[in-house]
């Protein structure tokens, strides 16, 4: 039962007003948060972090595709978890559809991956099933116990320098419920959105609004 009261037209727009000015002290809080993320010190990746993907083994270095920046998303789904074989955490899940198109991540130069204990063959028959094409790689390691991410859900933010890989960020519980948008992720990832009127450190790269955006299927190729 929806019990607010019915106003007039100008009283409805009166409120509204009023409303719009929480929500855009709200945004530029948001802003301001994303521009203290990005100036997050880094700490440095040591180990050789192996997984199994499709094709075979692949290293953390791997799984960034060749791009600069990796956010790893680790998905419950493994025996013992409620569903399993036939299907995954019912939050992962949620979470998973909720993923926008990768292409436009990977032309801000950002991989998005996720992570499981379940074997590859598992994980390509839920894949096929609930629709999903995001990479998607089975834990071999302690990944998952180094990264914060073994009793929990949990997204990880990597970026890398040739070889040297370092990790920027981390968020899990409540604060992952908000991803999914390519703006989101964007806002998460050590460049941001890459736009000129973000809040960032002298030297990174920007762009104007709007400048680089594109339908996903109308990306330079290798994007």
């Amino acid at each position: 039962m929806i019990t607010t009261p019915i106003v007039s037209e100008e009283a409805w727009h009166e409120a509204r007003e009023r409303l719009l000015v929480t929500e855009k002290e709200v945004t530029q809080a948001r802003d301001a948060l994303a521009a203290e993320r990005r100036r997050m010190p880094r700490m440095t990746v040591e180990r050789d972090y192996r997984f199994e993907g499709p094709d075979g083994s692949v290293s953390l270095l791997d799984m960034f595709e060749g791009r600069s920046q990796l956010i790893v998303y680790r998905f419950f789904y493994e025996p013992g978890v409620h569903g399993w074989p036939d299907a995954g955490c019912t939050g992962c899940s949620l979470m998973a559809d909720q993923v926008g198109h990768l292409a436009h991540l990977n032309a801000r130069d950002i991989t998005y991956a996720r992570v499981s204990r379940a074997p590859q063959a598992n994980i390509a028959t839920l894949k096929s099933r609930m629709g999903w094409d995001a990479p998607w790689y089975t834990i071999t390691d302690d990944f998952d116990r180094d990264f914060g991410v073994d009793e929990w859900h949990g997204t990880n933010v990597f970026v890398r320098d040739g070889s040297e890989i370092t990790r920027t960020y981390f968020v899990n519980l409540r604060g992952d419920e908000a991803l999914g948008s390519t703006w989101s992720y964007l806002d998460l990832a050590p460049l941001g959105r890459q736009e000129e009127w973000e809040s960032s450190p002298d030297g990174y790269p920007q762009d104007p609004p709007y400048s680089w955006w594109n339908r996903h299927d109308e990306y330079p190729a290798g994007e």
